[in-house]
């Protein structure tokens, strides 16, 4: 985990300066809150953390068991630098949503030919159903998408998604240790590994991604992200039937604490596509309704909301794990009563009088991008570089219009989109039927 941490931390900088000489910059836009363009090759140092920490984990001797037979690390390997790819040329030139499907796609298979599938599957109440070889690939492709587009879409604000999927895959890392603890998995079970050194990516990387961010992460990184979820979860819950996973609740299964741990982006996801299915409004149509985007309303400011979601991350993990690891239910009374503390702030703290996020009038942005406070329209929290896409409280543009020269000399700069944090609102790519 240091390893991936201080890799992804060395690469950022160089990065933002790449970004800015070949004009890899995500640029203001309608539905956009940043005051000035921002690197968006972040998604690269998420990458070569991932790439730096694999290598030195299969130099140590405590991971030997995991790179004896490589064929799945090799695959995990091989299926992120599709989807990094895939990201990163949407980055940089706009892809087609069936175009970043196919890479998505074609990412999960790689991981179903190396035999990174979900075989087993528990549905709650009535046990383990082992997946047909043809049911497991096209289960395990599907993950993959799910997976990608969740955090692609949770990823609006700055330091959102980064924080997050940091949550979610350290949590997840316990619960696998926890299995391989008791004999479940066996060491050579690849999940751990991947869950462990996804978090330390995110963590190196979100120092600068944290409001005010100065790089974004991208399409690039959130599509990577999004695989390496699925590929640990799929490692340690698709493969293993063994009953301890469910024994502290009967409901709880390997792929069901995932999904728990990971609800607040899959719930964003499945809110998305059934609220513009019901506003017939396409599937990949984006719009300004998105979890993030409701707190904001509320009141809150941009790096009070994040908080607010690291936090229903966190409580959502403890609330599955605490059972899972200890064996004993009333372990989460305090979790419970943690919850609806969370759920009061959430709703009734902007009440309480208007003050900027977490103490500080940082949201407001730097002072050399913005002309003053007065310039800010409604809601001073929400006048930062952030990754949000809801760009109604930005300041003026004439206030902002002094953009930094690296942009305007690197050439034509990618207006920001889907899944970044100071992009559009990410579109759901249309599956065709």
């Amino acid at each position: 985990m240091a390893v991936a941490v201080i890799a992804t931390a060395i690469s950022v900088p160089p990065l933002r300066i790449l970004s800015r000489k070949i004009g890899a910059m995500a640029q203001p836009g309608d539905r956009t809150v940043h005051a000035k363009p921002t690197p968006i090759l972040g998604g690269t140092a998420l990458f070569i953390g991932l790439l730096v920490a694999l290598a030195a984990a299969w130099r140590l001797p405590d991971f030997g068991a995991v790179f004896d037979a490589p064929g799945n690390v090799l695959g995990v390997i091989a299926a992120a630098t599709v989807i990094w790819l895939t990201g990163l040329i949407d980055d940089l030139r706009d892809v087609s949503a069936p175009a970043k499907v196919a890479g998505m796609v074609l990412a999960g298979s790689i991981l179903t030919l190396v035999g990174l599938t979900i075989i087993y599957f528990r549905v709650p109440f009535l046990g383990f159903t082992l997946l047909p070889p043809d049911m497991s690939a096209l289960i395990t492709v599907l993950w993959v998408v799910g997976m990608a587009n969740a955090v692609n879409l949770i990823d609006g604000l700055d330091g959102l998604a980064a924080g997050i999927v940091a949550i979610g895959a350290g949590s997840f890392f316990l619960y696998g240790w926890r299995l391989l603890e008791v004999g479940v998995i066996d060491p050579g079970n690849l999940g751990p590994l991947i869950a462990i050194i996804t978090a330390g990516v995110c963590l190196g990387f979100l120092p600068f991604n944290f409001n005010p961010a100065s790089i974004f992460m991208g399409d690039s990184g959130a599509l990577l992200l999004g695989l390496l979820l699925a590929a640990s979860t799929i490692a340690v819950g698709g493969q293993s039937d063994d009953p301890f996973s469910g024994q502290s609740w009967f409901f709880f299964a390997p792929l069901v604490i995932p999904l728990v741990i990971l609800g607040v982006p899959l719930f964003d996801l499945v809110f998305a596509v059934v609220r513009r299915a019901r506003n017939r409004t396409g599937v990949a149509t984006a719009d300004k309704q998105h979890l993030h985007h409701r707190l904001m309303d509320l009141g809150h400011g941009q790096r009070r909301t994040v908080v607010i979601l690291w936090g229903w991350t966190a409580v959502l993990s403890c609330f599955v794990l605490i059972p899972a690891l200890t064996s004993r239910g009333n372990g989460i009374v305090p979790i419970g009563l943690l919850a609806l503390a969370l759920l009061l702030f959430t709703l009734f703290a902007p009440r309480f009088g208007r003050y900027s996020d977490l103490g500080d009038n940082s949201d407001l942005g730097d002072n050399s991008d913005t002309a003053n406070n007065s310039d800010t329209v409604d809601n001073s929290d929400t006048v930062d570089n952030s990754d949000t896409a809801d760009n109604s409280d930005t300041a003026d543009n004439s206030d902002i219009a002094e953009a930094p020269e690296e942009a305007a000399q690197g050439g034509p700069s990618k207006e920001a989109e889907s899944g970044a944090e100071s992009e559009p609102e990410p579109e759901l790519p249309k599956l065709s039927s």
